[in-house]
C-alpha cells in the first residue's frame, strides 16, 4: 500500500500583495499609518469611556469592548503583515498560523455576537425605554460581554479543531497575508469534511446574529417613524446612527469577503478582506467619535479638565 504524502508542514508561506519592492515600501508605510491610528483610535476610546462618568452606561461598555476587539483583532494581524513587507521570505510556522487563526477566530465571532448585543441595547432603548434600565443592568451587562466571549472562545476551537483535521502536501502556500480557515482548507489534501462543517455552523451562525440586527433595526426605525416631532426623531436615530453605520461597514465587508462565489484568490480579492481585516477597525473609532455628541462633549470635557489642572 502506497504511504501517503500528506503532512503537516513545519511552515507556510504567506503570498502577500506584490514582490515589487517600491509598492511594498508604500504599503508598508501605508499599513503602518492604519495600525498606529487603530491602535490610539480604539485605545483612546477605551479611556475616554473610563475616564468620563456621563459615558459609564451599556451602550459604551459594549462599545468599549468592541474597541479591546478591534484592537485584538488588528495586532494578531498587521504586525506579521508589515514584517512580511520588508521580509524576502514571507512564511509563518505552522504553530505561529494556528494561533493565528485561533485568535482572529474567537475576536471576529465574539465581534458578530458583540455587535448583536448592541443592537438589542439600542432596541430596548428605543422601542422599550422603560424597562431599558431594569433588562440592561450592569449585572445583565456583564453576562452579556461575557457570553459574547465565550461564543467567540467556542468558535476558535472549533475552527482550531477543524484546522487540526487538515493535512498538506508539498508546499504550503497560502495566497493571502494572514492564515485564514478558508484558504487553508482549499489548500489541504485530506478529508475536510470536518472543517467545511464547523466553517458553516460558525457562518450560520453570523447569519442568524445578522438577521436579529436587521430584524431589530426594522422595529427601532419603525418606533422612531412614528415619533411626531422632528427633533424626537433626530435624537432617536442620533442614538444608533453610529452603530448601524458600524454594522452596516462590518457586515457589508464580511458578506463581500466570504459569501461571493468560490474561485482562485486574486488581487482584488486580497483588497477586499483587507478592507474587512485592517480598515474596519480603524474606522470605527472615528465613526463612533465624530457621529457621537456624548463622546463629542465628554473629550471636551475631559480636554477642559486636564487644562485646568495644568494652571
Amino acid at each position: 500500500m502506497a504511504e501517503s504524502n500528506c503532512t503537516q508542514p513545519t511552515e507556510f508561506v504567506l503570498t502577500g500583495f506584490t514582490e515589487d519592492s517600491v509598492t511594498q515600501v508604500t504599503l508598508f508605510l501605508m499599513v503602518l499609518l492604519v495600525y498606529l491610528a487603530t491602535i490610539l483610535g480604539n485605545l483612546g476610546m477605551i479611556m475616554l469611556i473610563m475616564a468620563s462618568p456621563q459615558l459609564h452606561s451599556p451602550m459604551y461598555y459594549f462599545l468599549a469592548n468592541l474597541a479591546f476587539i478591534d484592537v485584538g483583532s488588528s495586532t494578531v494581524i498587521m504586525p506579521k503583515m508589515l514584517a512580511d513587507f520588508v521580509s524576502e521570505e514571507k512564511v509563518i510556522s505552522y504553530a505561529g498560523c494556528v494561533a493565528q487563526e485561533f485568535i482572529y477566530d474567537l475576536l471576529g465571532m465574539t465581534e458578530v455576537f458583540l455587535l448583536a448585543v448592541m443592537a438589542y441595547d439600542r432596541y430596548l432603548a428605543i422601542c422599550r425605554p422603560l424597562l431599558y434600565h431594569s433588562v440592561m443592568s450592569p449585572k445583565r451587562c456583564f453576562q452579556l460581554v461575557t457570553g459574547s466571549y465565550l461564543v467567540g472562545l467556542t468558535n476558535g476551537i472549533g475552527q482550531t479543531i477543524g484546522m487540526f483535521t487538515l493535512s498538506f502536501r508539498g508546499s504550503s502556500v497560502i495566497d493571502l497575508y494572514f492564515c485564514d480557515i478558508s484558504p487553508l482548507i482549499v489548500l489541504s489534501t485530506s478529508n475536510t469534511t470536518i472543517s467545511i462543517i464547523i466553517l458553516t455552523s460558525a457562518a450560520l451562525f453570523a447569519v442568524s446574529n445578522s438577521l436579529f440586527v436587521l430584524v431589530s433595526y426594522m422595529a427601532i426605525i419603525s418606533t422612531i417613524l412614528s415619533i411626531h416631532s422632528a427633533e424626537g426623531k433626530r435624537k432617536a436615530f442620533s442614538t444608533c446612527a453610529s452603530h448601524l453605520t458600524t454594522v452596516s461597514i462590518f457586515y457589508g465587508t464580511a458578506c463581500f469577503m466570504y459569501l461571493k462565489p468560490s474561485s482562485d484568490s486574486s488581487r482584488g480579492d486580497k483588497w477586499a478582506v483587507m478592507l474587512y481585516t485592517i480598515l474596519t477597525p480603524m474606522l470605527n473609532p472615528f465613526i463612533y467619535s465624530l457621529r457621537n455628541k456624548e463622546v463629542k462633549e465628554a473629550l471636551r470635557r475631559l480636554t477642559k479638565t486636564k487644562r485646568a489642572c495644568m494652571l
